[in-house]
């Protein structure tokens, strides 16, 4: 009998002499390789192919399985395997491979279709998308509510720009960054994007878009975590590209940062959930900053970090290692934090202006729980007195060796007096906290960005200046109670200005801010915030942690 000219006539003399040389020991395993090997080998026209039309064998299996069903059923009592072939073809994904495949046999295909790959090519090459790519999509939304979604043009198209974590469109996931829009709801959009976003905004229902897709795949969120450092009111900012997009946050806020890859406008949304919106990012606020005019405006209700103005009244008796001056042009706008499980704090630095009572406020604390706190003894080159007794006021040391300890970074603050070095050491800092005390520290505002790390784990507190007239009054009353000297009106002004000073500059640094208008209630409150700690999570400088 002939064979039939399909290109493999002269594989199976080939197959059938490989099996009559096979030893006894080849197994079926084996020949049935062999065999295949000599059909997928044989020399197969193209041409023949070209011609062929790819048809299916038959239309109509959800009918045959029925016809099938039909038979098996008296014999399922009976046989078991009858009974497992009829539970498999009842099977509900069985009978919808059945339907798929009747529908798809219904068509007749001359050509395979087009690979979706074709169409996979990053923008940049201009490969032009062929009209099949055109997809419809379709929305629901309400009247006014926004889709969280912003467009741009490109080449005379628009385009999706960007899309807001956790927004309608984002939860959806029909729509990606770089899709270009072409209708809505078979109305042709314009080339301007705010055209579009109010013909959208004002959609309500089934909204269907006609768009051509980018295939770009959607970065899930990074886990960072920043406090911000000044108030945001979108409404108020004319350089974002859509206020309604944006997310308003005050200083303190802790934000999660979802996308920055757009250079000026970041998406973030608050650790406590909800959608994300546009931020400016840490550059455009740098920028804009840099623009307003420093040491101009000092009153307290301004939120540019402007420096401090003005001549020093006298020289400060205490200088950082690190600083000569207040951080006057310091621009923190976001910091990078981590939530922690509950910690104590080894120190806890005061911070003020003179005369607001932080020594009042340190030594009521020592007094009153000298388990849990305890406090540093500064070191002199000077000479002891009569009346001084040795570790109980200063620690006395020779000015040769304070000069070398203080060019070795020993001391964390130090400055001169009369002809005389005084300063704070960093080992006597250790020492408090090696005894198992909250080391409790009265120091320059310069300090604290030497003090703000996981050496000294500190919980700052700013003791602000009453207003100055209760400033007034409570000079009046520490003078009746024999407690305080006199000051002049010129004296409580500079206090007041002294501590709106450090408060600009230095608030970010701050977890705490309290007013001491009466020692006992301050001292409650800073003990209640401390004690707070030891039972709640906390965002910390994540140089803390890594």
């Amino acid at each position: 009998m002939p064979v039939a000219a399909t290109g493999t006539e002269h594989a199976v003399p080939q197959v059938l002499d490989t099996l009559s040389d096979s030893t006894s020991s080849t197994t079926a395993n084996d020949l049935d390789l062999i065999f295949l090997k000599g059909i997928m080998e044989s020399p197969v026209s193209a041409e023949s192919l070209e011609e062929t039309r790819l048809e299916a064998v038959r239309d109509n299996n959800v009918e045959l399985v029925q016809d099938i069903l039909r038979e098996l059923s008296p014999f399922t009592h009976r046989s078991n395997t009858a009974a497992e072939l009829s539970r498999i073809l009842n099977q509900p994904h069985f009978q919808s491979l059945l339907e798929t495949h009747d529908s798809v046999a219904s068509q007749t295909c001359e050509t395979p279709p087009s690979s979706p790959c074709a169409f996979m090519e990053p923008p940049i090459n201009s490969v032009p998308v062929p009209a099949d790519a055109i997809r419809m999509v379709g929305i629901r939304k309400v009247a006014g509510e926004h889709l969280g979604v912003t467009f741009r043009i490109e080449n005379g198209e628009l385009v999706i720009a960007r899309i807001l974590h956790g927004g309608m469109i984002d939860q959806q996931g029909l729509l990606h960054v770089g899709d270009i829009i072409k209708e809505v709801n078979g109305r042709e959009v314009a080339d301007d994007p705010r055209v579009l976003q109010e013909m959208l905004q004002e959609a309500s229902g089934g909204v269907v878009l006609k768009i051509l897709p980018s295939y770009q795949e959607p970065h899930p969120p990074r886990q960072v975590f920043v406090k911000c450092h000044f108030d945001y009111d979108p409404a108020n900012d004319n350089l974002i590209p859509c206020k309604e997009a944006g997310l308003q946050f005050s200083s303190g806020d802790v934000l999660q940062i979802v996308n920055q890859e757009d250079v000026n406008w970041w998406q973030a949304r608050r650790v406590e959930g909800g959608s994300a919106g546009l931020i400016p990012s840490q550059l455009l606020e740098e920028k804009r900053k840099a623009f307003v005019k420093k040491d101009v405006d000092l009153s307290p209700a301004a939120n540019l970090c402007t420096g401090m103005v003005g001549k020093k009244k006298k020289k400060m008796m205490y200088l950082t290692t690190k600083n000569a001056d207040f951080d006057r042009h310091e621009l923190l706008i976001y910091e990078e934090v981590a939530k922690v499980p509950p910690f104590r704090r080894k120190t806890l630095v005061l911070i003020g202006a003179p005369g607001v009572g932080r020594r009042s406020l340190k030594n009521k604390l020592l007094v009153s729980d000298p388990q849990h706190f305890g406090t540093t003894i500064p070191y002199t080159s000077r000479k002891p007195k009569a009346a001084d007794r040795e570790n109980m006021m200063y620690a006395f040391t020779s000015r040769s060796k304070m000069d070398a300890d203080i060019k070795a970074g020993r001391y964390l603050e130090h400055g001169e007096y009369d002809g005389n070095l005084y300063g704070t050491k960093i080992d006597s800092i250790h020492e408090v906290v090696e005894a198992g005390r909250i080391c409790i520290l009265d120091v320059n505002p310069q300090a604290l960005k030497v003090l703000r790390t996981s050496e000294f784990l500190p919980y700052v507190v700013f003791i602000k200046a009453p207003e100055f007239e209760v400033l007034k009054a409570m000079n009046r009353s520490g003078i009746e109670a024999g407690v305080s000297k006199r000051r002049t009106d010129a004296d409580l002004k500079r206090t007041v200005d002294e501590s709106a000073k450090i408060q600009r500059v230095y608030e970010h640094y701050f977890d705490l801010t309290i007013v001491n208008d009466d020692l006992e209630q301050a001292c409650r409150n800073l003990k209640a915030s401390l004690e707070k700690l030891k039972g709640a999570q906390q965002w910390v400088p994540v140089g803390w942690v890594f």
